[in-house]
């Protein structure tokens, strides 16, 4: 039947070869970045193209190296679109990333995928690969595309090359999960469930605002909840722009900010001073900080928010140094104080403003919840996330590195007098500022990780215990990773490593201290009860005592 319109050509793809995988590669946003990792990026496509060969297959790389980017990734979700245009839509599909990634680069593509996706990252700290393929398997989970993972230092082991075999053979890989289990019926008479209950029945009925800068920039869609998932529980979003806080920023005094670098001053906080703003800290990008830290508080006052969150990516790594430091002091219960515009009150006066860090919504969640509760049972509430970057074996236990840029409330380090202040590597941050880093004190925390799976709210939540590594061992991994980042070394109940990275459900993990294993423990089992009672779906993880 012919058409007197002018209708479109169907989009031909070629037929898939066979024996062949196609590998696909998402980048990072800001170019330097993606030049800089770039030759991490080629050192483990080679790696996984040699263990194909092995087996048998070939590897068809599916986008070209770019001479006037210097690099080889898919650096935009319309690149990330056209790329997708030339795969056959049925082919084996491997997503290799060394680096952090942005995951809508590749998501148009992926969710209409007909054929088996694989997601490998290269088992190194050096660069952000792991943490990549977290947010990315992450994503792929909320939209509800199948896909299969692996991670390996070089592909030459046997768990990955026999991962890799399963993969080829029957276009998945299962891990062992058997550290996961569903939320058994509860006590309601447990002193900690009637807690948990009555916090959740709080939520619900009195209501939490959260102010969002920026949703979604940072690249997470994993990090995304919508509103239909989120106002169930009581919470909503005042939605805010971040032109919006540079603008308040500006009308910060310098004496302002000097105050806060004063206060700090006082408790001993150290910072890593030079003179080359290109790759230095300097003291004008510290008070363009601490004018943000002061900026967000009032902003918050303005908006009566109960948690916020700042999402130092595309647009404000353009104008103004980091936001990390400002996010660490917020999450703080001791900081400095700000007052009103009009000098009249001290804002948040006593108590942190929690910081859910890249605006990640699940973090956002998971801080207003810890933070009512752990006020409750009368602990301190400083809470963070970290990236769950890496790990190594070290004296015979698994150790991961728990890192993240620099939020971290001081309290976490042992005080403001262990925690100290390096200017953010300038692949990342342009315009430089610092961060509130330390080393994560000894101690029992609660880890959790609030995330999105078959369209409802589900959380993991499992027990640690943080390990006061020698300062050699703990330079060491910082060494390895980013020296000036803070770090935490985490030694997880019952999950071992290739569990946990099979299992979770995001780039980022909370965590908060309990004063002791026990008091650990029952703040757990009152966590639980209260997202059970807020209908999120709960599961522990390893060896939890309920």
């Amino acid at each position: 039947m012919t058409s007197p319109y002018q209708l479109p050509v169907p989009l031909r793809r070629p037929a898939a070869e066979p024996a062949t995988a196609y590998l696909v590669v998402s980048g990072d946003l800001r170019p330097s970045a993606n030049i800089r990792c770039w030759p991490t990026q080629q050192q483990l496509e080679a790696d996984v193209t040699a263990a194909l060969g092995r087996l048998g297959w070939s590897a068809s790389r599916t986008h070209a190296f770019d001479p006037a980017k210097q690099h080889g990734f898919i650096d935009s979700q319309r690149m990330g679109i056209e790329v997708f245009k030339t795969i056959p839509r049925d082919a084996p599909l491997i997503v290799v990333e060394a680096v952090w990634q942005y995951s809508h680069h590749v998501l148009a593509g992926l969710r209409t995928h007909e054929g088996p996706i694989l997601v490998v990252a290269n088992w190194s700290g050096a660069f952000p690969g792991l943490v990549g393929l977290l947010n990315l398997t992450a994503s792929l989970t909320k939209a509800g595309v199948g896909h299969s993972a692996l991670w390996s230092e070089d592909f030459t082991d046997d768990w990955a090359v026999d991962g890799l075999r399963r993969w080829l053979d029957t276009g998945t890989v299962e891990h062992d999960l058997s550290h996961v289990r569903d939320l058994p019926p509860l006590d309601e008479s447990e002193p900690e469930v009637v807690l948990g209950t009555a916090l959740a029945r709080q939520l619900r009925d009195e209501k939490a605002v959260i102010g969002v800068f920026d949703e979604g920039c940072m690249g997470m869609y994993n990090a995304i909840f919508d509103d239909e998932l989120l106002n169930p529980l009581g919470i909503f979003k005042e939605r805010l722009s971040q032109s919006a806080l540079v603008a308040e920023m500006l009308k910060v005094t310098d004496e302002e900010a000097a105050a806060v670098k004063a206060w700090l001053d006082e408790r001993g906080f150290t910072f890593h001073f030079g003179t080359d703003e290109a790759g230095e800290l300097t003291e004008a990008q510290t008070t363009s900080q601490f004018k943000m830290y002061i900026a967000a508080l009032r902003i918050s006052d303005d908006f009566g928010l109960d948690a916020v969150g700042i999402q130092y990516q595309q647009g404000l790594k353009d104008v103004v140094p980091a936001s990390d430091l400002a996010e660490g002091l917020l999450n703080n219960v001791e900081r400095p104080p700000v007052r009103s515009r009009d000098g009249g009150r001290e804002l948040y006066a006593g108590a942190p403003l929690p910081h859910f860090n890249e605006v990640d919504e699940g973090v956002a969640v998971d801080a207003l919840v810890t933070n009512r509760l752990w006020n409750a049972m009368g602990f301190d509430p400083a809470t963070t996330l970290h990236d769950i970057r890496w790990g190594a074996d070290y004296e015979g236990e698994f150790v991961w590195v728990f890192e993240i840029s620099g939020s971290v409330p001081a309290s976490h380090n042992g005080g403001y007098d262990k925690s100290y202040s390096m200017r953010q590597p300038p692949m990342f941050f342009p315009l430089g500022g610092g961060t509130l880093s330390g080393v994560s004190k000894p101690g029992e925390i609660v880890w959790s990780r609030v995330f999105i799976m078959d369209a409802v709210l589900h959380v993991d939540l499992g027990r640690a215990t943080v390990r006061g590594l020698p300062a050699q061992e703990s330079q060491r991994r910082l060494d390895a990773t980013d020296r000036q980042w803070p770090i935490m070394h985490a030694v997880l109940h019952g999950v071992g490593r290739d569990q946990l990275m099979a299992r979770h459900k995001a780039n980022h993990v909370q965590v908060a201290y309990a004063p002791d294993a026990g008091a650990a423990d029952r703040a757990l089992l009152a966590k639980a009860a209260l997202f059970h009672e807020l209908g999120v779906v709960v599961h522990l993880c390893g060896d939890v005592k309920i």
